[in-house]
């Protein structure tokens, strides 16, 4: 049990140390999607005994996964929410760091990010007790937005004003996220004997050819945001061979700019009869607010905030790099995130002072 000097309430942010010590312990704790439990119960207890009141927003089917909300004691309406996600992308890396750095799998995307998120909402709390903020850490971001979906829906959702969501933004606020759309090209043939192609009917090359054709597409470009950009993920088919194919599908990973639903419409003229076009994964585009004289720029990667649409106005910033995300050097600079502390403590604070 922590012990506490009386008429003095520990603060998790007051110290870098801390705030180091928070983001390794994270990193600590696998959270690959679908395996967050362990985490949320860490956050859960850290964050009772520091105070707040958490609570858990359990999965549809998956009592093991869930979000925490919580907000300061005695409040029951915040109007800004700090929020990003708890899971990872696989593999699981242990934390190290030396003087500059930490490492691991979460660093920067976005344990550390947690607990940038913290260091300001104790300050925030250190000030005003009852400030009306609150913390939601969700599951599911890396894969479906299953816990962001969850939230948006939940009672426990205040309708509050602002919410600042925690991405590596290197600190700068994005003008815009770009959307997702995710398309599978799915082609059907004949089996035969590759000595007689003419008793086959060849899936992979209808495939090639309907890929042909959308790679021939002209793609939207938002003169605000830049182009929208293609990405032939993955490729699949065949038997042997030796056996002509009967079946291929390609996935298919869009960047949007803008509306997909034109976009939709040609590849599936473009493909005609070579194969079947299905639309699996479709995530809007969305412009946002800029913040004060912060650099800003363009977020060309989704984020839970399409699917958040209910828990306020969104602002996207966070300190780390995107392009270090997802890697097996994944870092956040240590400097740069005791920077995205104080600007969350000052950006939270100057949102309130618009609402109070």
């Amino acid at each position: 049990m922590r012990h506490v000097t009386p008429g003095f309430r520990y603060s998790l942010g007051v110290t870098p140390e801390q705030t180091f010590k928070l983001t390794r312990q994270l990193i600590d704790i696998e959270s690959i999607t679908g395996n967050e439990g362990a985490v949320g119960n860490f956050l859960f207890d850290e964050l009772a005994r520091l105070g707040y009141e958490p609570k858990k927003m359990p999965m549809p089917n998956a009592e093991t996964r869930f979000n925490i909300y919580a907000t300061a004691r005695r409040v029951s309406s915040p109007q800004v929410i700090f929020s990003t996600h708890i899971d990872t992308v696989p593999p699981f890396i242990k934390s190290s760091e030396d003087e500059t750095n930490i490492y691991g799998r979460g660093a920067c995307d976005t344990k550390g990010i947690i607990a940038a998120m913290l260091n300001a909402a104790e300050r925030l709390r250190d000030e005003n007790a009852n400030v009306p903020i609150g913390l939601l850490f969700v599951v599911g971001e890396e894969r479906d937005s299953l816990g962001a979906r969850v939230a948006n829906d939940s009672p426990l959702n205040p309708k509050a004003k602002y919410l600042i969501n925690g991405e590596p933004t290197e600190n700068q606020v994005a003008i815009a996220s770009k959307g997702a759309l995710r398309v599978e090209i799915t082609a059907t043939g004949k089996m035969a004997h590759s000595a007689y192609p003419h008793l086959g009917e060849s899936a992979i090359e209808k495939l090639l050819e309907a890929l042909n054709r959308v790679r021939k597409l002209t793609l939207p470009v938002n003169p605000e945001v830049g182009p929208t950009t293609m990405n032939i993920g993955i490729i699949e088919g065949g038997r042997a061979p030796n056996v002509i194919p009967d079946f291929a599908k390609a996935q298919l990973l869009y960047r949007m700019v803008g509306p997909a639903e034109q976009l939709k419409s040609e590849i599936a003229n473009a493909v005609g009869d070579l194969a079947k076009v299905e639309a699996v994964l479709d995530i809007p585009f969305v412009k946002l607010r800029t913040f004060d004289n912060l650099p800003t720029f363009v977020a060309a990667y989704t984020t839970d905030i399409p699917a958040l649409s209910k828990w306020g106005e969104p602002i996207l910033f966070g300190p780390g790099s995107i392009h270090v995300a997802h890697t097996t050097g994944e870092y956040i600079d240590k400097k740069q995130q005791l920077e995205a502390a104080e600007i969350y403590f000052a950006m939270a604070k100057k949102l309130l002072a618009l609402i109070l």
